[in-house]
């Protein structure tokens, strides 16, 4: 499917390495702009969209969004009010993440505020948000209410704000994530208001088994048959702990905290670092033969998020893996975007049928005075 065959259009802020993007596209949504601060970032977004015909008309926009004018950016655009169908984004987590001080609506980070200046400047149908499962603790229960008052008060109906397992959804991770959705009024009422429908659960043996027969075939070594078959006993026990990216101030690629890695290694996968890229120094012992099993790639840590293989994470491995390792599972972002999608157009052809009926009731009346305004000019005219 083209750009140009797509219905219904979205903006993404935050959009990362395109986690939630992808998924968005997948669900048939055009997009118009992908908003992205880090410039690792951008150059994958760039790398996967520019010049493919599937996203066409897709801008990315590298910005800092407390810099950019929502007023300016819709004119940029070319949008009237109300012509956007979908604003999505995943906001910055730290400011609700257990892993951190929880200050929420104090810390700096927090772009709650700066989300909801951008609905009120673009009066989207429908608003799709993405955080952490923190964010619906019983402290920031204050904060949501404000920030659904806030909704409410331009139009918005909450269709669901919960927790959404990413296992739920065909991702091989638990990833838990919090995930608001709100339409105006008259989309909210074709909504489900329930989660999305369940997918049956992959391991992360079904999602890597590909990738790492050809990652132990590429190599000549002895112990490659049963390095792959022991791993694989191991992967196909059941789904990965959360990935986490990390950030710039604190130390490289690895898959999280001792508890994680411990689960990572009960799962055949060594969780202290990330294999080395191709056009880096690739070490068989290291990556492939350490005492816990192998090493995951970047490629491989984004199937985990649910990527598919041929999105592209350019640059080097630590840049790269933050960039996967912060992404939101596109699976889960399909699956709600598919409910947006639906709400949208059955509103859209409930209008349809509405505005026929009423033309059709105005036919024949409109009629009847046309042939009254015929007989009144033949009258005129002497013709009887």
């Amino acid at each position: 499917m083209t750009s140009t065959e797509r219905e219904f259009t979205s903006v993404e802020i935050c959009a990362g390495a395109g986690g939630q993007a992808y998924g968005l596209h997948e669900a048939k949504f055009r997009h118009l702009a992908l908003i992205e601060i880090d410039k690792h970032a951008c150059e994958t977004l760039k790398l996967n969209v520019e010049d493919n015909a599937e996203w066409e008309g897709c801008e990315v926009i590298e910005a800092d969004l407390l810099q950019l004018d929502p007023h300016k950016f819709r004119l940029q655009l070319g949008l009237e009010q109300g012509d956007l169908d979908l604003l999505a984004g995943g906001v910055p987590c730290p400011p609700f993440s257990i892993a951190g001080k929880q200050l929420g609506e104090d810390d700096e980070r927090d772009l709650f505020p700066t989300m909801l200046n951008m609905v009120e400047e673009l009066r989207p149908k429908a608003v799709m948000i993405e955080n952490v499962r923190g964010l619906l603790d019983q402290k920031f229960q204050d904060y949501r209410e404000k920030i659904l008052k806030s909704l409410e008060s331009m139009g918005y109906a909450q269709c669901y704000w919960k927790v959404l397992e990413a296992k739920d959804y065909g991702v091989p991770q638990l990833r838990p994530r919090a995930i608001l959705v709100a339409m105006k009024k008259e989309y909210a009422q074709h909504f489900l208001w329930s989660e999305p429908e369940k997918r049956p659960l992959v391991t992360v043996g079904e999602a890597l088994a590909p990738t790492m027969k050809e990652r132990f075939d590429a190599i000549e070594d002895p112990r490659a048959e049963a390095a792959y078959g022991d791993w694989f006993e191991s992967a196909s026990k059941g789904v990965a702990p959360t990935l986490v990216g990390g950030s710039k101030k604190h130390g490289g690629a690895d898959l999280g905290p001792t508890r994680a890695k411990k689960a990572w290694k009960e799962l055949g996968v060594c969780g202290l670092g990330v294999a080395n890229k191709p056009q880096e120094m690739v070490d068989s012992e290291r990556d492939l033969f350490a005492a816990a099993g192998p090493k995951l790639t970047v490629q491989q840590a984004a199937i985990i998020q649910g990527f598919p293989r041929d999105w592209k994470f350019p640059g080097r491995k630590t840049a790269s893996y933050r960039q996967v390792g912060n992404a939101f599972p596109p699976p889960v972002a399909k699956a709600v975007g598919e409910q947006i999608y639906t709400a949208l157009k059955a509103e859209k052809s409930a209008s349809t049928t509405k505005r026929d009926r009423l033309t059709s009731s105005l036919a024949p009346a409109a009629a009847s005075a046309s042939a009254a305004d015929r007989r009144s000019d033949l009258e005129r005219a002497g013709v009887r």
